[in-house]
């Protein structure tokens, strides 16, 4: 008797609607709470559906565990890394890129909102969200009031893999703009060292008189990687 087997790749890819109602990540969300999906669960509601060798549960599985079931390395891989994935177009990246940021700017709000800054601890929590997926340099201010409450924290310049740079006029212009009695600033070093180079203690230094000058104190100088930071004002550089 001849009997038909089923191609592997069509059970795999079988649809999410014909599984148990369990196994299906929007039921389950549904059932159970958000707290009762895995990393891979969620990532397949954002994903909707998949391609014709996958479903969407088994696509999400693949992507995450490409980037080792890391939240931070998925955020990192971007649209165009995404969209190699078969079964992710443009639409569905933007959507997944959309999710992870509104989840980094839930977490940013906790720490900045009016935060009284003293310590180079918090400084470093505030700005570190907006930093630690970052392939290339910036150079972002906090700016404080005299009582040392966060009144903004704004991106003053992007550069390459190794620089940036940071305009004075830029800086203490909108502290002006703005009334601030401080600032602190903040860079990367995408290379993962928080080792501050030549420029860096020159351009502190510069940052530094030029706020004298105008009565608006550099407080401290934050170099910061992916989960670590070195500070100026801790290290007696201020």
């Amino acid at each position: 008797m001849f009997i038909m087997r089923k191609n592997p790749k069509t059970v795999q890819a079988q649809s999410i609607k014909n599984w148990a109602a369990d196994d299906r990540p929007r039921e389950k969300l549904l059932a159970k709470g958000k707290l009762a999906l895995s990393h891979s669960e969620l990532l397949a509601i954002l994903i909707g559906s998949g391609s014709a060798d996958e479903n969407a549960l088994s696509l999400a599985r693949v992507i995450m565990n490409s980037c080792k079931q890391d939240l931070t390395e998925l955020s990192k891989m971007g649209v165009d890394r995404l969209c190699k994935y078969k079964g992710i177009g443009k639409v569905k990246a933007l959507v997944i890129e959309a999710a992870l940021e509104l989840g980094r700017r839930r977490q940013e709000s906790v720490f900045q909102e009016k935060q009284v800054i003293i310590e180079s601890r918090q400084a470093y929590e505030v700005i570190r969200l907006k930093m630690q997926d970052l392939g290339h340099e910036e150079f972002w201010i906090l700016y404080l009031n005299r009582a040392n409450k966060i009144m903004s924290v704004e991106k003053i310049s992007k550069g390459g893999i190794t620089g940036t740079v940071a305009d004075p006029r830029l800086i203490f212009g909108r502290a002006l703009d703005i009334k601030a009695c401080g600032v602190i600033l903040v860079h990367n070093h995408p290379s993962g060292s928080t080792r501050p180079s030549n420029q860096d203690l020159e351009l502190t230094k510069k940052l530094k008189s030029a706020g004298q000058l105008l009565d608006i104190q550099v407080m401290d100088h934050l170099i910061v990687t992916e989960d670590t930071y070195y500070s100026f004002a801790d290290e007696g550089l201020l």
